[in-house]
């Protein structure tokens, strides 16, 4: 039994779907558009300010897909009104960011600065304060895009467990670990 596939989507004010002859829900609001192609044996139905998603049957594969395409729809619809934000900080000596025209520049510590295109989508910037790590941050309206994204910017140097340098999402917590001096005692 899928309880979010259950739950109806309430569209904010300003905010409007509609559903194509061949199951693509278009969710449109002030922020922008997010189109979301949906399995032809879900049944997606607009009636005024609320949007449901239906089941056929009760068997497996379509309690799965009920569920998720009712989070992927709420995700457009929350993208579209309000947005997405990322923030990433670099954590090292010598580590910097910087962005132009989509463009993020990174020194991680390599021999040579990555240069990575990001996505027309997705506004990137950079801040870089003194007494604080570097950040950047990632908005736009498509929940998925930024989270890949942001992935793969944090694959670039993944957070070592002994002194804690790479990149990281702000607020995330590391687990340390002791090193050497911890087994001579």
């Amino acid at each position: 039994m899928s309880r979010i596939g259950n739950k109806v989507i309430v569209l904010p004010a300003g905010v409007s779907a509609s559903v194509a002859a061949d199951n693509v829900v278009s969710v449109k609001g002030p922020k922008g558009t997010l189109t979301q192609a949906v399995d032809s044996d879900m049944i997606v139905e607009v009636a005024g300010t609320e949007l449901s998603v239906k089941r056929p049957t009760e068997q497996k594969r379509h309690k799965a897909l009920h569920g998720l395409y009712r989070s992927l729809i709420n995700n457009m619809v929350i993208g579209v009104e309000q947005g997405y934000k990322k923030e990433l900080e670099l954590v090292g000596v010598g580590y910097k960011a910087t962005s132009a025209n989509n463009v993020l520049e990174l020194q991680l510590g390599y021999s040579h600065n990555i240069f990575m295109a990001i996505p027309a989508e997705i506004k990137v910037s950079t801040t870089m304060e003194k007494g604080q790590n570097p950040k950047v941050i990632l908005e736009g309206i498509d929940k998925e895009l930024i989270g890949s994204v942001a992935a793969k910017i944090k694959s670039l140097r993944k957070v070592e467990p002994y002194k804690g340098k790479g990149i990281r999402f702000v607020g995330e917590v590391v687990r340390r670990k002791a090193g050497k001096s911890a087994a001579k005692k």
